[in-house]
């Protein structure tokens, strides 16, 4: 698709993977809005990057109506919808409570759900739409001390199947993207340690590839694809 002119929504862009995203899509010249639960934290980046912005928690059935309806208010359409905000908690079984597991859920299950539903009744208005849903390579395989985070991939992953089922009929492209690991603070606001590698992935990888899965011609689609680095070692 011709990504110039169309408008598109970023959650949890202030940072990491969903700015790099965001960026990347500006410089296509589409017309971005970005969304996050810290005020200035969003406002700061959309400030430097000059995007639109709307403080919002993704989890919150209120603040995602509200986005989405936002955007397509002030542009009238929505083009692209990239389901980024997530976050990670890595502790064995045992030690993981209910509320931290509902705390993951809301973000990286139901946020999506929400934005999602939102963003399919106006796609499905307007005869198409293009939704990217960010998961990760923990949605492919289960692991030790991923019960919380891991499980929330694997819905997100099973969601956006039954998403792209039902709305590819209406010229909606509904693709999942499985970043491995990249340097970002995602695990440093989890409380893991890792060692910094410049093999190891970029954000700018996984906006590349986005953009690269964007531009195929809309008769066709890539339903899923992972980014790993070549040589993380």
């Amino acid at each position: 698709m011709e990504l110039r002119a169309t408008v598109a929504l970023v959650t949890g862009s202030s940072e990491g993977i969903g700015r790099a995203i965001a960026e990347a899509l500006t410089n296509e010249g589409s017309r971005v809005t970005i969304t996050g639960r810290r005020e200035n934290a969003v406002r700061g980046t959309a400030e430097e990057l000059g995007l639109d912005w709307i403080v919002g928690d993704v989890g919150n059935e209120e603040d995602a109506v509200h986005t989405v309806n936002s955007v397509i208010e002030k542009h009238g359409r929505l083009d692209i919808l990239v389901n980024n905000a997530g976050y990670g908690l890595f502790k064995p079984l045992v030690d993981t409570t209910f509320e931290e597991l509902q705390g993951v859920f809301s973000t990286n299950v139901f946020g999506p759900f929400l934005m999602a539903r939102e963003a399919a009744r106006q796609f499905i208005k307007q005869g198409g739409g293009e939704m990217i849903n960010i998961s990760s390579t923990s949605g492919l395989k289960g692991s030790a001390g991923r019960t919380a985070y891991g499980s929330s991939k694997f819905a997100l992953r099973g969601m956006t199947e039954c998403w792209r089922d039902e709305l590819r009929r209406h010229n909606v492209r509904v693709m999942l993207v499985n970043p491995s690991e990249v340097m970002t603070n995602f695990a440093e606001k989890a409380g893991v340690e890792r060692e910094i590698s410049d093999n190891k992935l970029r954000p700018r990888e996984i906006a590349d590839a986005i953009i690269g899965a964007l531009k195929v011609d809309g008769r066709a689609f890539i339903p899923e694809f992972s980014v790993f680095a070549t040589n993380p070692f």
